[in-house]
């Protein structure tokens, strides 16, 4: 059996896929730890995945005003705040206790995930075998292509990085290991598809999930199409005006519609009758349920719900979700609507083109389920890790 160390950044979204891979070497009897900071990841992990905490938490405050500060921006001015505040600082705090933790735990193999390059930059420079864990495949879908110049910013700064703690810049990219690079997305999703043969497209990573409260199955309507409403850990907290408007775009729907609204208590005001609104829901579960998804075309929820076949309305906000939402719509698997501006009315077209029994997009969903089940998911990637190892 071989030892397996995975790290993770203190991004929820990040930790699900995972979290799924790892439970699933710990099933095959490999030894398998992740490094982290406690006090985001440590809550989401099971209890037989040991937790090495590293040090350097940001307190809740200093938290938050990051995230503020992030809300207002879009386009390259997000992505440049993204790499400068959040991504480059990360870096260099891991860098050291990601190495003590190498020579504690001695794994035989580090598993990265695509935004921790302080970690891919310890498995570089000492040279053993690492593995990129990419979350979200917006990076491999040619995502400069209108803005060459930003994709030139961003190779400066990981060059930079790099030159910075005594690693020759111009290497191969930190974002992408030379030995196996883990795609949680499936190749007929992207534009590109000249993909090196130590990429491997592994679909849906979903595995083991914190335990969600108990849910009122019994509420769900067998009459009516159930559709789950749901915006991320993070962009639910800034989605109140979207989340008010797709409750009332379901209740414009009520005659054949019942939706399921993830939202903290109080957001939405005055749901109607047909609107189930609940803080968590055990969305895997759920999404065997449902006739369609509105999401912020997060990459776990779409391609979990694609696995599934279920279409999707998708209204990105910021970082990779226009690239994933790009992916959606290309593939004919679903709608996308603006953020910012999306109505009842519009929402409420929406959701009715998705789910028309007859129509393009549960067609289109349908066929990326097989896409999806062919790639293999976490035992596909538990496969090439131990290949590795």
């Amino acid at each position: 059996m071989s030892r397996f160390l995975f790290v993770v950044p203190p991004l929820t979204g990040h930790v699900n896929p995972a979290v799924g891979i790892a439970g699933e070497l710990v099933g095959r009897g490999h030894q398998v730890a992740v490094a982290a900071h406690a006090s985001v990841v440590g809550p989401l992990l099971p209890p037989d995945l040991p937790l090495i905490a590293l040090p350097g938490d940001l307190p809740t405050a200093e938290r938050d005003e990051i995230e503020r500060r992030g809300r207002a921006l879009r386009g390259p001015a997000s992505l440049k705040f993204l790499w400068e505040d959040f991504l480059v600082p990360l870096g260099d705090a891991m860098v050291g206790p990601v190495d003590a933790a190498v020579d504690d735990f001695r794994p035989d193999v580090l598993v990265v995930d695509q935004q921790a390059i302080g970690a891919a930059l310890v498995g570089r420079r000492r040279g053993m075998p690492w593995a990129t864990l990419a979350t979200t495949s917006a990076e491999l879908d040619d995502p400069y292509a209108v803005l060459a110049g930003v994709g030139e910013w961003v190779s400066d700064r990981l060059d930079d990085f790099s030159d910075s703690h005594g690693v020759p810049r111009g290497g191969s990219d930190l974002r992408f290991s030379d030995h196996l690079t883990l795609i949680c997305s499936i190749a007929a999703l992207l534009r590109t598809h000249d993909h090196p043969d130590h990429y491997a497209f592994v679909g849906a990573a979903a595995g083991w999930r914190r335990p969600a409260p108990d849910f009122p199955w019994a509420a769900l309507d067998p009459g009516r199409e159930t559709v789950l409403i749901s915006l991320g850990t993070v962009v639910r907290e800034i989605g109140g005006r979207f989340l008010q408007a797709a409750a009332e775009a379901a209740g414009l729907l009520a005659d054949r519609v019942q939706a399921v609204i993830v939202a903290p208590p109080g957001l939405i005001v005055d749901p109607p009758p047909n609107v189930l609104v609940r803080e968590y829901v055990p969305q895997m579960e759920l999404l065997e349920r449902v006739g369609g998804v509105v999401s912020h075309a997060g990459n776990n929820t779409v391609c979990e719900s694609l696995s599934r076949g279920v279409p999707l309305v998708v209204a990105p906000v910021r970082d990779d979700q226009p690239i994933i939402a790009e992916q959606v719509v290309r593939a004919g698997a679903g709608e996308r609507v603006r953020f910012g501006r999306a109505t009842p009315a519009a929402l409420a077209r929406a959701i009715d083109a998705v789910l028309d029994p007859a129509g393009t997009y549960r067609a289109a969903a349908l066929r990326l389920r097989d896409d999806f089940a062919t790639a293999g998911g976490v035992g596909a990637a538990a496969d090439r890790l131990e290949k590795l190892s």
